[in-house]
C-alpha cells in the first residue's frame, strides 16, 4: 500500500500536479468562505451573501458545453491559461469596498465557477495521459485527501485574514496561488499533438458527445448514474444537518463545524486507502460498499445522540468519496482521449447537479417533514443504490487491477496513459 502511494509522490508530473492542487485548493476554500461573508458585511443580505455560493457552481449547469473546450486545444496551456486569467481577475477585488461594487465580486465568483468547470476537465484529461495507468486509482485518492485536507484548513485561515485585513488581501493571496499553481503545472512533462481543427458544426456534436460516451459505455453508465443518486442523497443530508444538531442533539448551530471536521477527516483517510481498495475490489464493487457505508451512516443520524451523529459524520466522509474516485478513474481509463474532457465534464454535471437540487429542495422538505423519516428513507434509498450496483451487467464494473482499461477498452488516442505525450 505504502509502497504505491510512494509510486506517486515518485511520479514527477503526478506529484506536481498534487502540489498544484494543494496549493490552488487552499487559496480557493479560503476565496469560498470569505466571499458570502465579505458581501454579508457590505450589504446586510443574508441571500446575496448565499448567491455568491451560486455564482461559483451556476456554471456546472453548462458543464458538457465547457468541457468541450478541454478537447478543442492542448490541455497543459489551457491549464496553464486559467489560472494567470483568476490571478489577473483577483486582482480587482481589493476594488469591492462598498455595496454598489459587489457586482464586481459576483462576475469574477462566476468566471471561477466557469473555469474550475474547464480545468476539471482539462485536469482529467491531462492527468490520463501524463500520469501512470496503474497509479490513477491512487492518484484520484490523493488527490481527495489533498482537497479534503484544504478544506479542513484553508477556511480558518481565510476567516482569520478577513477578520484582520478584510477581503482584499483573502483574494490577492487567492491570485498568488493560482500563479504558483500555474508555475507547477508548467513544469508538467506533457506531449501533446496539437487537435485536429474542428469543421463546421464540430461545437453542436461535440457537446453530445460526452452524453453518447457514458450512455453507451458498460462500465461507465451504472457508476455515473449510482454517483448521481448518491449526490442527490447527500444533498437531502446536507439539508438536514441542522434540524438534526437542533431538533435531534439540541445544539447550536456552530455544532455543524464539528461534524463538517469529522466528515472531512474520514473523506482524508478513504483517499489515502481509495488506491489499494480500487487493486483488490472492482470499481463497482468499492463503490456499492462506500454507498453502503454512507447510507447507513446517513440514516443513523436520525438517533438523538451525540456519539452516534458524530459517528455517523466520519461514516459518510467514509463512504461518499468512494464512488466519485471510482467514477472518475473509471472515466479515465474508459474513455478515448479525443473526447475526454467533455465526457469529464458531462460526469461532473451529471453528478454534482442532483446535489444542488437535493439541498434546495431538501430544505423544503425539512420544513414540512420529520427530519428523522427523510433521514430514514435517504438511507434506505442509498443502500437500494448500492445493491442496484453491484446487480449492473456482468463486465461492467472494471477489473480490480488497474494495469490496463477495465472492459478491454481502447487505449486513449494521442499517446498511450502513463506515457510522457484532472477540482
Amino acid at each position: 500500500m505504502g509502497s504505491t502511494r510512494g509510486g506517486v509522490v515518485r511520479d514527477r508530473n503526478a506529484a506536481l500536479y498534487l502540489a498544484g492542487i494543494v496549493v490552488s485548493g487552499f487559496g480557493t476554500s479560503a476565496m469560498w468562505l470569505v466571499s458570502g461573508v465579505w458581501v454579508k458585511s457590505l450589504t446586510g443580505s443574508d441571500s446575496l451573501a448565499a448567491l455568491t455560493v451560486f455564482a461559483m457552481w451556476a456554471p456546472v449547469l453548462v458543464g458538457p458545453l465547457l468541457g468541450v473546450v478541454a478537447d478543442r486545444v492542448r490541455r497543459r496551456p489551457l491549464l496553464i491559461g486559467c489560472q494567470l486569467t483568476m490571478a489577473v481577475l483577483l486582482m480587482a477585488l481589493p476594488a469591492v469596498d462598498s455595496a454598489d461594487r459587489v457586482w464586481i465580486l459576483f462576475c469574477v465568483l462566476f468566471v471561477y465557477g466557469a473555469s474550475g468547470v474547464v480545468q476539471d476537465a482539462a485536469e482529467t484529461a491531462l492527468v490520463a495521459a501524463a500520469v501512470d495507468r496503474r497509479l490513477l486509482g491512487d492518484f484520484n485518492g490523493l488527490r481527495t485527501t489533498a482537497n479534503e485536507g484544504m478544506k479542513l484548513l484553508a477556511p480558518l485561515a481565510g476567516a482569520a485574514l478577513y477578520a484582520r485585513y478584510g477581503g482584499g488581501p483573502v483574494a490577492l493571496l487567492d491570485a498568488a496561488t493560482f500563479v504558483l499553481a500555474a508555475g507547477l503545472f508548467a513544469l508538467l512533462r506533457v506531449r501533446e499533438d496539437r487537435p485536429d481543427p474542428a469543421p463546421p458544426g464540430a461545437w453542436r456534436t461535440g457537446l453530445v458527445a460526452g452524453v453518447r460516451r457514458l450512455r453507451e459505455s458498460p462500465a461507465l453508465r451504472p457508476l455515473v448514474g449510482a454517483a448521481s443518486v448518491t449526490m442527490l442523497l447527500a444533498g437531502v443530508n446536507g439539508a438536514a444537518v441542522y434540524a438534526v444538531i437542533d431538533r435531534g442533539l439540541g445544539h447550536a448551530p456552530a455544532y455543524a463545524g464539528v461534524l463538517y471536521a469529522a466528515q472531512g477527516a474520514g473523506s482524508v483517510l478513504t483517499g489515502i486507502l481509495a488506491g489499494p481498495l480500487l487493486r483488490r475490489l472492482p470499481e463497482r464493487g468499492y463503490a456499492a460498499a462506500g454507498i453502503a457505508l454512507f447510507a447507513v451512516s446517513v440514516a443513523a443520524r436520525a438517533l438523538p445522540y451525540d456519539a452516534v451523529v458524530l459517528a455517523s459524520a466520519v461514516g459518510v466522509g467514509l463512504g461518499l468519496p468512494c464512488v466519485l474516485i471510482a467514477a472518475l478513474t473509471a472515466v479515465q481509463r474508459e474513455t478515448p482521449d479525443a473526447v475526454l474532457g467533455r465526457t469529464a465534464a458531462t460526469a461532473n454535471t451529471l453528478i454534482h447537479v442532483p446535489n444542488a437540487v437535493a439541498l434546495g429542495l431538501g430544505a423544503g422538505l425539512v420544513a414540512v417533514v420529520d427530519h428523522t423519516v427523510l433521514l430514514a428513507v435517504a438511507g434506505a434509498a442509498g443502500l437500494l443504490t448500492a445493491g442496484g450496483l453491484l446487480r449492473a451487467a456482468p463486465g461492467a464494473g472494471g477489473s480490480a487491477g488497474p494495469a490496463g482499461p477495465a472492459g478491454g477498452s481502447p487505449a486513449p488516442e494521442g499517446g498511450a496513459a502513463g506515457s510522457p505525450a484532472q477540482v
